[in-house]
């Protein structure tokens, strides 16, 4: 794992004090398999599903899921806005519950494995987030061409070399945040909405004084359904490492 800046205290971590938050949008075919794999960790894990109106029918999907569930709870918002505003509300949702104290960031498309969530959970024992990370030592991904290895790879150094991080994998969507990380930023200034918000709220972690850790991780090729990368994402993602500088 490689990290910065100062350590974390108490609480320690626990499953039952963490909210895992799953974003959707058209996602039915995946919804319940990955719900039954978080929930199907040991330690009282929970999870929240933020549904963007999802025409498929994602939505109404979480509701029956939920509805047998009391680990289970369902965020709509009205349209799709991206990726950055479905994680902001679902913070802010998280961040209202007595009792969380851990948040953690998931994909529905079974690319992040579930099964790796402890040892997420874990090394926020001295960090503010941890990073599910595919560049690190002992990091990989599977199922993807050479054009997409080599487009994230140069994403990946392109950011690295215009803010200078440390952190290796400062696109990487699979986290687990602290609660006083997320505190500790001001979400309303956040203005990345598509995967640029990754290396925002990263950057911010970073900015705020708290220690970011990346645990290595081996990230899959989704399994059904079809990727929401765009050419806008990819625009927003060059432009705005350099608006971040002035965080440093």
């Amino acid at each position: 794992m490689s990290g910065a800046r100062s350590t974390e205290g108490q609480p320690r971590p626990d499953p039952a004090a963490a909210l895992v938050v799953i974003p959707t949008y058209n996602e039915r075919e995946m919804l319940p398999r990955i719900v039954e794999a978080v929930l199907g960790l040991e330690g009282g894990w929970r999870v929240l599903v933020v549904d963007d109106s999802s025409p498929d029918g994602t939505g109404e999907l979480a509701n029956e899921l939920a509805a047998g569930e009391e680990r289970l709870s369902v965020l709509h918002r009205p349209r799709k806005e991206g990726l950055g505003p479905a994680y902001l509300a679902a913070f802010r949702e998280a961040l209202a519950r007595p009792g969380v104290e851990f948040i953690a960031q998931v994909d529905a498309d079974f690319s992040h494995n579930p099964a790796d969530l402890p040892r997420l959970l874990e090394a926020t024992a001295d960090a503010g987030l941890a990073i599910g990370s595919r560049y690190t030592a002992g990091g990989r991904t599977e199922g993807w061409g050479l054009r997409r290895r080599l487009l994230s790879r140069w994403g990946n150094a392109y950011v690295r070399a215009v803010l200078g991080s440390p952190v290796h994998d400062l696109t990487a969507g699979f986290r687990m945040w602290r609660r006083s990380a997320l505190e500790a930023i001001d979400i309303d200034a956040v203005a990345a909405r598509g995967y640029g918000f990754q290396i925002e709220m990263a950057c911010r972690a970073l900015a705020a004084g708290h220690r970011v850790v990346e645990v290595p991780i081996c990230f899959t090729e989704r399994r059904a359904g079809k990727s929401k990368m765009s050419g806008s994402i990819v625009a927003e993602a060059l432009v705005l490492p350099w608006k971040l500088r002035r965080l440093q």
